[in-house]
């Protein structure tokens, strides 16, 4: 388990702290976001959550108290300058703050990740990793644990629970130990309603989300083995379903569920990128594959955005790499 007695010291030796989390978050980063910053407030620290991203429309309910705020520069730049302490939960690389970045590197205030991604950037001084957890949830449940007398409420076991449910794939990933099964009781204990969750995650999807999936299904192809398979949602699906980038999280996972494939790959255009995600069965390292295109994220799942690219020329280039993982020969 991680030492947090250093992240335990920060918090008491400063007041102000401001939270943040990576480009189109997930529900890992913003249950983490939540439940630190309950956490906090809780020993009367002053506490912003600023994030790049507006909240996915299915996580907001997470967000019930409306804390979250959009980066703005003209209103946040000076928070970001003047705040003790900076945290950047669920990414190992500040560029994942996008526009936040320039400013975070400028900030004075004292920095701390917590994060459970492999080769993190070194932008912090203090680093609260661990690969081998499910979740950045998983370690802030650990953190909280340790770092205070009371009992885990409803309050804080909501995003946890949020958290590690996402981060799992409903708890069917190879992280899903037995350790956090018990974790989950407790968190049920505290009185989270699984099926309540799932359903306001992925149940409750606008109907321009389902038009697009139609169309990602329609657009999978497979290699000449089998092995791998493929979709591809261009700028022009988003704009004629009414589609947006949040509506796209999890769809890769539909290339994983037919026969046979071990490999399965999503390119998403953008305006001025192509957004990558990768899922592998087994010990298909996706994150070396994700790494050829100055990506990263777990052995099993991970992504990679590539700036002026043409998604056809692209996609040439990342199924030629991804055959090497196939053959083991990466």
């Amino acid at each position: 388990m991680l030492n947090f007695k250093p992240l335990n010291k920060i918090i008491a030796k400063n007041n102000s702290f401001l939270i943040t989390t990576h480009v189109n978050p997930d529900a890992d980063a913003i249950g983490s976001e939540i439940a630190l910053s309950i956490f906090l407030r809780r020993l009367n620290k002053e506490v912003r959550i600023i994030n790049h991203s507006e909240t996915p429309y299915f996580l907001k309910f997470l967000d019930n108290k409306k804390v979250i705020e959009k980066y703005d520069e003209s209103q946040h730049s000076s928070i970001i300058a003047n705040c003790d302490v900076i945290i950047t939960l669920d990414l190992n690389a500040l560029s994942r703050t996008v526009s936040m970045e320039e400013n975070i590197r400028k900030s004075k205030a004292l920095k701390v990740c917590i994060d459970h991604h492999t080769d993190p950037e070194d932008f912090t001084e203090y680093l609260f990793i661990d690969p081998d957890l499910s979740s950045t949830g998983e370690i802030l449940f650990d953190f909280i644990k340790e770092s205070s007398e009371e009992n885990l409420n409803y309050d804080l076991a909501l995003p946890i629970y949020a958290a590690i449910l996402t981060d799992t794939g409903s708890f069917r990933f190879d992280r899903t130990t037995p350790r956090l099964h018990r974790i989950t009781a407790e968190l049920l204990e505290a009185g989270v309603n699984p099926q309540w969750v799932y359903r306001e995650i992925y149940e409750q999807g606008k109907q321009s989300r389902i038009r697009l999936l139609g169309r990602a299904l329609n657009s999978i192809k497979l290699n000449e083995t089998g092995e791998l398979a493929y979709m591809k949602i261009l700028n022009i699906d988003l704009n004629e379903t009414g589609a947006d980038e949040a509506d796209v999280d999890g769809f890769v996972n539909y290339c994983l569920s037919i026969k046979g494939v071990k490999l399965g790959i999503l390119f998403f255009e953008m305006d001025d990128e192509v957004k990558i995600s990768f899922r592998s069965a087994g010990n298909i390292p996706v994150n070396k594959l994700a790494a050829e295109f100055n990506g990263g994220g777990h052995i099993n799942a991970s992504g990679a955005r590539v700036e002026n690219a043409g998604i056809d020329e692209l996609i040439n280039k990342v199924l030629k790499s991804a055959e090497k993982y196939l053959a083991g020969k990466n």
